[in-house]
């Protein structure tokens, strides 16, 4: 997916006819697309303008039902799961200007699987501003991120017309 987003849709889109202006964008995803979002911006700050993410897996190196999918796809070696990890990019350095995030209260995979609570302490570690929503009652499926939606385009929005 890093590969298809950072080089082959660009060289799609710049194909097109739609005048597009790849030095203004924003990315944001839902659960592991979130975090595949927040990470993409951690290693290509200059890319993207804006992040956000609806409930986003915080730590996969530490969650319970990332931790397989890690080993799966890169082997048993912890210290190559770092590149993909938003919390230990951050504490390896890896800076964005700020970040969104909007969190059901109700979803069941809050506390082990999503666990917001260590991308907050990661980011206020390295003074990136997080606004992390905490929306009660709301799940991690489909009505919350229909409900919130308008809010992340809006903010991407003014990231993006913003100068510098």
């Amino acid at each position: 997916m890093q590969t298809y987003l950072l080089e082959e849709l660009p060289l799609l889109l710049d194909d097109s006819d739609l005048a597009l202006d790849f030095g203004r964008q924003s990315i944001f995803g839902h659960s592991m697309g979130g975090h595949g979002a927040i990470t993409l911006a951690l290693k290509n700050p200059v890319g993207f303008a804006s992040v956000s993410a609806f409930a986003p897996i915080a730590q996969p190196s530490t969650a319970d039902w990332s931790r397989p999918a890690l080993e799966n796809y890169l082997g048993t070696d912890q210290a190559a799961w770092r590149a993909y990890d938003s919390t230990l990019l951050i504490e390896d350095g890896y800076r964005v200007k700020e970040i969104l995030v909007d969190q059901g209260t109700a979803d069941p995979f809050l506390e082990t699987g999503l666990r917001p609570q260590l991308l907050k302490q990661a980011c206020d570690s390295a003074g990136i501003p997080l606004t992390l929503n905490m929306r009660e009652g709301y799940d991690h499926w489909y009505l919350f991120i229909s409900t919130f939606i308008v809010d992340h385009v809006r903010w991407h929005a003014k990231r993006l017309t913003q100068n510098g």
